[in-house]
């Protein structure tokens, strides 16, 4: 039975690529529904997303593309099926809201887990898509404290990505660490400008003219992981900062959506602190 697969590349480049591992696909009688391709000349890097269709197993196909490839070849061949995440929020809920209407009308190419908060004001919200929430108060407890009991929660569940939905604490570098290259979070602030707290005060305070949202990978620099996705509105003196906040969610939630269709359709390389985005 024909089935399809995502082939992702992250390699030095050389000449001669594109015909070597098409050349795969073309000996495996496997058709090329789409491919897209990029050198990153600065640093000698090909990166190349090719999805194929036709009879393979997973493993021979990987194994073949291994030998044409550089040695150091990062190479992923992937049968599509949802990717689990989990949630992690706060009090604001029209990011996670979003994401589970979303999810409830079957647009979302996952399954949420869980959502976990640090406050238990959306609770009633996340219960009404009949997933399970879990509250982490953090009163009375260091933020490693705090941390290790959600960490226990998420280390029980299978998971390929956590979203923080407008999670407001900065993580210590041991959940970074433990999750590196898994968590994405949505900025209110079209970075790199305005970061850490209250972007949209600022941006008022600068008298913008367009304001934005960035959706990121996580790193131990605060606001400034690989960026995955970002856009902007225009403003005008005549808004206050609270104006631009109200107007701002609107891009955050569509930002945090579009990203995460480029994560969970394995678009997404990251390239040092950028990202390769197909």
């Amino acid at each position: 039975m024909e089935k399809r697969a995502r082939v992702l590349i992250d390699c030095h480049d050389a000449k001669g690529l594109v015909y070597q591992l098409s050349k795969v696909f073309y000996e495996r009688e496997l058709n090329i529904d789409s491919n897209r391709e990029f050198v990153d000349q600065e640093n000698g890097r090909f990166f190349m997303r090719t999805v194929v269709t036709g009879l393979f197993e997973q493993a021979e196909l990987l194994q073949a593309l291994q030998e044409v490839a550089p040695k150091e070849a990062d190479i992923r061949v992937i049968v599509p099926k949802p990717k689990k995440i989990i949630l992690m929020a706060t009090k604001e809920s029209h990011a996670l809201g979003d994401i589970l209407i979303r999810h409830a009308d079957g647009e979302l190419d996952a399954t949420i887990e869980c959502v976990i908060a640090n406050h238990d004001t959306l609770e009633h919200l996340v219960r009404r898509f009949d997933i399970p929430f879990f509250h982490v108060p953090t009163e009375g407890l260091s933020r490693e404290e705090h941390e290790k009991h959600v960490m226990n929660l998420i280390d029980k569940m299978a998971f390929d990505y956590i979203v923080l939905a407008k999670y407001m604490r900065i993580l210590t570098p041991t959940f970074v660490e433990a999750y590196a290259r898994r968590i994405i979070n949505i900025h209110h602030s079209f970075l790199p400008a305005f970061i850490g707290a209250n972007p949209y005060k600022q941006a008022h305070q600068r008298g913008v003219k367009i304001i934005g949202a960035t959706a990121h990978f996580v790193t131990n620099d605060l606001d400034e992981g690989p960026i995955i996705a970002q856009d902007v509105i225009p403003v005008n003196h005549r808004q206050e900062w609270r104006d631009m906040q109200r107007a701002g969610r609107d891009v955050e939630k569509v930002v945090l959506s579009r990203a995460l269709s480029y994560v969970l359709n394995d678009r997404v390389f990251v390239n040092g602190n950028k990202t390769i985005v197909f």
